[in-house]
């Protein structure tokens, strides 16, 4: 509802819009044909105080400032609503002369419809290529953030998890649930303080989106585009980046499923080499999933009573459980001749494997091109393929397997590992990260690969059919992995799936 103080300025908008606003509990969105008018409602909350006109101001012009600058032409400007001498409402640039100002609105570009990620997941039409996207933009918009030094994120997120299980308690979520929860999770951020901290201090902690969902990124100009960012609580946007990111993971993990969250991550990972994020994935996942059921379940759209156990905030109280839940983490190595299917066949295990949002995929490709400050796709001239940069590659990537491993999540190592000291040096990865390992071995007619990889576009791998005619020479030594014909992408794949169940 809007307060009953503005209802002449919603009016006067709705009519400006051509129909009523959509609604949340701090908003009201009037939506015309080219133009949407942002209202702030006169509200008082326990996380915020809009009841002040002036603090409507502040509030309003913060969020343009935020989000201006990562949604080019889509943020316009902060419009007065004054009151003219004949006693109507007129919307006016600011600054205005404040003795007729009656509120404040914020004035943006309408998105198409069916252009919002949630929109594009809910149809089915979240692609991979625009999953890569998604990983892209974020990694880039934090990129583009400014640390935040003297933070102390773990005092932060202790506050946030006492915080979120009063909410929920309030909400109605089942009480003995949300205090199991609670204590897992404080748990766990006793374990992770320190670590926290020490990112903090290596600039890690930025004021970021703090509201990253599907419904918070649009496609806009072309491209996707990230708006709405929290403007409204420093603090609760002054976070890690990597908890920035598990608002996205989790939505996508709920709305468009594992494999989409697992390749938006692995997208992001390949692209900033952050991996020590998964190590506290569990706890950032499952606080994300306790703030949706208890907003959720407020909203009254997922209220247990009237839904029952299979109500939306139930399954988001159950899904902030589950994340909580870790299996056991391994190191799983797939090796092979350029175009064996290496990359496909990790693609489709990694979902399935280990804890939320699934195993993360180390291809030595994205490495490369990584250590070359050059996106997967862009190829890298003959210089960044010498015997010293591999040799850099493939410690990078055993050291990233180690670490990642050793904090709980699995891990694909995706490489030719045509030396049998690079095979010897992801066994040893596993061991010192005290986990399992599994080696797979790819294979398949010259023919095929030649085919796949005259075929390929948009690749991180730069070999070609000459790289491969010269990497068949190679003496691999004595190969112990196990051998899979990749000859049917398919086949090899339901062939490497019982080998991992069986190991």
């Amino acid at each position: 509802m809007i307060p009953a103080e503005q209802a002449d300025i919603a009016a006067f908008l709705a009519r400006l819009a051509g129909g009523p606003p959509i609604e949340t509990h701090i908003s009201a969105v009037f939506r015309g044909a080219d133009t949407v008018w942002k209202l702030k409602k006169a509200v008082r909350l326990s996380f915020l105080d809009f009841s002040d006109r002036d603090a409507r101001r502040h509030f309003t012009e913060r969020e343009f400032a935020l989000n201006a600058g990562a949604a080019p032409g889509l943020y316009r400007d902060v419009a007065a609503v004054i009151r003219r001498a004949d006693g109507t409402l007129a919307l006016v640039p600011a600054p205005a002369d404040d003795a007729t100002v009656v509120d404040w609105v914020l004035r943006m570009a309408r998105v198409p419809d069916g252009q919002f990620l949630d929109e594009i997941a809910a149809q089915g039409a979240l692609t991979e290529a625009l999953q890569d996207e998604l990983g892209d933009v974020v990694a880039a918009y934090h990129a583009g953030l400014a640390p935040l030094p003297g933070t102390d994120p773990a005092t932060a997120m202790a506050r946030v998890i006492d915080g979120n299980a009063e909410a929920a308690r309030g909400a109605g979520l089942a009480g003995e649930q949300v205090a199991a929860w609670q204590a897992r999770v404080t748990g766990l951020l006793g374990q992770h303080a320190g670590t926290l901290r020490a990112r903090a201090a290596r600039g890690l902690v930025r004021h970021c989106h703090g509201d990253l969902h599907l419904g918070n990124l649009c496609r806009w100009g072309g491209k996707i585009v990230p708006f709405d960012a929290l403007e409204f609580d420093e603090a609760l946007a002054s976070i890690d980046l990597g908890y920035d990111l598990a608002f996205l993971l989790m939505d996508l993990d709920q709305r468009a499923g594992r494999a989409a969250a697992n390749r938006v991550m692995n997208r992001y990972l390949a692209r900033t080499g952050d991996v020590e994020i998964t190590r506290f994935l569990p706890m950032f996942l499952s606080c994300r999933a306790l703030i949706k059921a208890h907003v959720v379940a407020r909203s009254g759209a997922g209220n247990i009573t009237r839904s029952g156990a299979g109500g939306r905030a139930q399954t988001y109280l159950a899904a902030a459980l589950a994340y909580l839940q870790s299996p056991a983490a391994a190191i799983i190595a797939i090796g092979g001749l350029p175009g064996t299917g290496k990359s496909s066949l990790a693609r489709a295990l990694a979902p399935g494997l280990g804890r939320a949002p699934g195993a993360v995929v180390l291809r030595s490709d994205e490495i490369r091109k990584r250590l070359h400050n050059a996106a997967p796709e862009q190829r890298l001239p003959p210089a960044a393929y010498t015997e010293a940069v591999s040799t850099e590659v493939f410690a990078t990537l055993a050291e990233q397997a180690c670490q990642i491993a050793a904090g709980g999540q699995a891990v694909i190592a995706d490489a030719t590992f045509l030396d049998p000291a690079h095979r010897r040096q992801i066994a040893v990865a596993a061991r010192n990260a005290g986990v399992a390992f599994r080696g797979i071995w790819l294979t398949a007619p010259l023919p095929v690969l030649e085919q796949r990889i005259a075929a390929r576009t948009a690749d991180a791998s730069d070999a070609t059919v000459a790289v491969l005619h010269a990497a068949r020479q190679r003496d691999t030594g004595d190969l112990t992995w196990t051998n899979i014909d990749a000859t049917d992408d398919a086949a090899a794949i339901r062939q490497a799936q019982e080998v991992l169940r069986s190991a």
